[in-house]
């Protein structure tokens, strides 16, 4: 309430947090705080005690000093407050008493100047208390009618005709010294209060952005996986559906040869997915990569891919070719590449209907390029949508799109109608990668 008005917010801690710009700067208000409430007591009690020991009537002397214990209850009480409600102890809020409170301590001081000059000292205090709790015009005029009523007490008191040099000076210095200093503290305390909300400010903003990373963390890692499953597993699970329902057929047919190859074929590919989905859970690569080249990869997929066309009775020719002297690649490239492939692959076994597929992967300086070509019935890229639909298909364009996308790559797609379809990469080879993924073995 009283005396460093609006010095905390209600709730805040006493002390700023370790650490925050404004940490020295609260320091100093907290000392001329606890200086100003020091001042107050001290020349209060000098006041008293001269009183005491002056020669004046005995009842003057009980009405002053009763006055001077009221005057200190009035001022402890009202500081308390304001402490206990700047903590948080208090819950109403007593600085809409300030103005009462200042009135009552004002009151109290002026009859007691009347009683005794000596209680004339106790105004530079106050004229802190007013710069603090009084708009500036209302302020700075009550200071000076305090100054005055000061001059008058010290003239009076002297028994001079006119007063003396040193009783106007003192108490127009003292008022002028108390204002210069009421105007630092103001502005310190300004400062302070735009230190805070900037520190504030700055909290709030590091944990918004935090939780934007989190949010950002998430999605990507869904994404991730969500390519990873419609690359690998969702192709081998799809593969392991037709291939089964092939081999009930030539089981139903009496064909106990094919039915076998069909089965080891399921077996595999099962076998093939679930290496897939262990590696997924310890954050590794294909494990196909990790075992061999890019190459022989690449090489082992058109043999797969052509297998399990014919376990399901389709007549698809699937071959790899080689251009140029192959380089070891760093790891983003191999899983892309071979990522590519499987989903292209996947797109050809499951919708074309083609005879021959052709996977080319070629090498030239340092660029790189993956062609995926099939002659099946085509279709219109302009028609393909690239979100991901109910059933959840619909996510392999998209998906490659981005995986190449954070290689900065280029995908190209042509197709049309009964043409066919080529899938086309481009990735040019970042030395960076490559030197960081040879030092990290």
């Amino acid at each position: 309430m009283p005396v460093m008005k609006g010095l905390r917010p209600r709730g805040q801690a006493a002390d700023p947090p370790s650490g925050t710009a404004s940490a020295s700067t609260m320091a100093i208000l907290r000392a001329l705080r606890v200086a100003l409430h020091v001042g107050f007591a001290g020349l209060l009690t000098v006041a008293l005690l001269r009183l005491l020991f002056a020669d004046s009537r005995p009842s003057a002397k009980f009405l002053l000093v009763g006055l001077a214990v009221l005057l200190a209850v009035v001022y402890l009480a009202g500081t308390v407050l304001e402490k206990r409600f700047a903590s948080g102890a208090l819950g109403a809020d007593p600085r809409r008493y300030s103005l009462l409170w200042l009135g009552a301590v004002t009151v109290l001081w002026a009859l007691l100047l009347v009683g005794s000059a000596d209680f004339s000292w106790l105004a530079f205090p106050l004229f802190f208390l007013y710069l603090h709790l009084l708009p500036r015009l209302v302020a700075l005029p009550a200071i000076a009618v305090l100054t005055a009523a000061v001059i008058a007490a010290q003239w009076a008191a002297g028994g001079f005709l006119v007063p003396q040099l040193p009783a106007v000076l003192g108490p127009l210095f003292g008022a002028g010294f108390s204002v210069v200093t009421g105007l630092a503290y103001q502005a310190l305390y300004r400062e302070a209060e735009v230190q805070r909300r900037d520190a504030e400010e700055l909290r709030r903003t590091r944990a918004e952005l935090a939780a934007a990373q989190h949010r950002a963390g998430v999605l990507a890692e869904r994404g991730r996986i969500a390519q990873e499953i419609h690359d690998t597993l969702a192709q081998g699970l799809s593969s392991i559906v037709l291939v089964a329902r092939a081999a009930e057929k030539s089981l139903a047919a009496g064909d106990p040869d094919t039915t076998a190859s069909r089965l080891a074929l399921v077996q595999q590919t099962a076998s093939e997915n679930l290496a897939e989905a262990r590696n997924f859970v310890r954050g590794l690569s294909s494990p196909t990569l990790q075992e061999s080249s890019l190459v022989d990869s690449l090489r082992r997929l058109c043999e797969r891919t052509e297998a399990d066309a014919v376990a399901r009775g389709a007549a698809l020719r699937c071959i790899f070719e080689l251009q140029g002297d192959p380089v070891e690649l760093p790891q983003p490239y191999r899983v892309a590449l071979l990522r590519t492939a499987q989903a292209s692959l996947g797109n050809t076994r499951e919708h074309a209907r083609a005879d021959h597929a052709v996977v080319t992967l070629a090498f030239q300086g340092n660029d790189v390029t993956l062609d995926i070509y099939d002659d099946g019935v085509g279709f219109d890229p302009a028609a393909v949508q690239l979100t991901e639909r109910p059933d959840g298909r619909g996510f392999g364009l998209q998906a490659l799109r981005h995986r190449i996308g954070e290689l900065n790559g280029s995908l190209g797609l042509e197709s049309a109608p009964g043409e066919g379809t080529v899938v086309a990469v481009r990735l040019s080879i970042d030395v960076r990668l490559e030197t960081g993924e040879r030092a990290a073995q």
